[in-house]
């Protein structure tokens, strides 16, 4: 990874999939940031309780390069204002509160997924996109709100585009595709039996893969070339969470939309512009 802030999300996040050594040293960073980073592996390891070596399984766990990253991401961390925990709404709560936390809580999921976007895996699927014959995304539940969302974005630039939530559909579809083209699943949990078999049949016929869910292991990520990962969006009772997690998905698509158009802006900006006049001719008066 290449940002240099989303270390404590990432362990927050991470924290209930963890072996029992890796859980205590990862609950001692959180608990002790500030001197955390200032340690070495080794006196991570004697201070949590537990060894060096569960420190740099516990990097591996993480999804990181090495301590020093966790180190580094950490340390961008505290430079920032504290990390605030999600923001229920109560009964009978005044709207202005209401509209307080909800606002609250979607920036901050977008501050969580940009934290922790991994720059290079976001490079790499970006070209993957730009030499692909067609895309097609596919998604369940809430998750298909940002696989139509990307149809009608990446339509718009003139790339042969589908999104599907029906598994049957996806799988037809996916079935005739190969190696020129490009299968996209978004799943926030990363293992929805049919998000993961869709992507298994990708394999198989040997697309290019791309995941968008969220940060931690997942099955669907057993099946991707690449993983782009978002906020798991942690809110509760009312599951906010399902607004918070499609902000994150359709602020991934945007990502990669924009990366695309800006490697290609001639022709980015020609078929925008192509598709703006069409739809001025339809409400132009005759």
């Amino acid at each position: 990874m290449s940002t240099s802030k989303g270390g404590l999300v990432i362990l927050k996040e991470m924290l209930n999939s963890l072996p029992p050594s890796e859980k205590k040293i990862a609950l001692y960073i959180l608990e002790n940031p500030e001197e955390s980073i200032h340690l070495t592996a080794l006196a991570l390891g004697e201070r949590s309780q537990t060894s060096s070596a569960a420190v740099i399984r516990l990097c591996k766990s993480l999804g990181l390069k090495g301590f020093q990253e966790l180190k580094i991401r950490v340390a961008g961390d505290l430079r920032e204002d504290s990390i605030e925990e999600y923001r229920d709404i109560e009964p009978d709560e005044n709207v202005r509160d209401i509209i307080s936390k909800v606002t609250a809580n979607t920036v901050q999921t977008l501050n969580e997924t940009a934290d922790m976007i991994s720059v290079e895996q976001l490079e790499q699927a970006v070209n993957i996109l730009s030499k692909a014959k067609s895309f097609t995304f596919f998604g369940f539940g809430a998750s298909y709100i940002a696989a139509m969302d990307a149809e009608q974005k990446f339509m718009r630039l003139n790339k042969n585009v589908q999104s599907f939530s029906d598994v049957h559909m996806a799988a037809t579809a996916i079935a005739n595709k190969g190696p020129e083209d490009a299968v996209i699943g978004i799943s926030f949990s990363g293992n929805t039996p049919e998000a993961v078999k869709l992507m298994q049949l990708a394999k198989k016929q040997e697309a290019a893969t791309i995941g968008i869910t969220k940060y931690g292991k997942s099955q669907i990520a057993a099946y991707t070339d690449i993983v782009l990962y978002t906020s798991a969006a942690k809110e509760a009772t009312f599951r906010t969470g399902a607004t918070s997690s499609r902000i994150a998905q359709l602020h991934m698509i945007d990502l990669l939309l924009m990366c695309l158009s800006s490697a290609d802006y001639k022709h980015t900006v020609d078929h925008l512009d192509q598709t703006r006049e069409a739809i001025s001719f339809l409400h132009d008066r005759q």
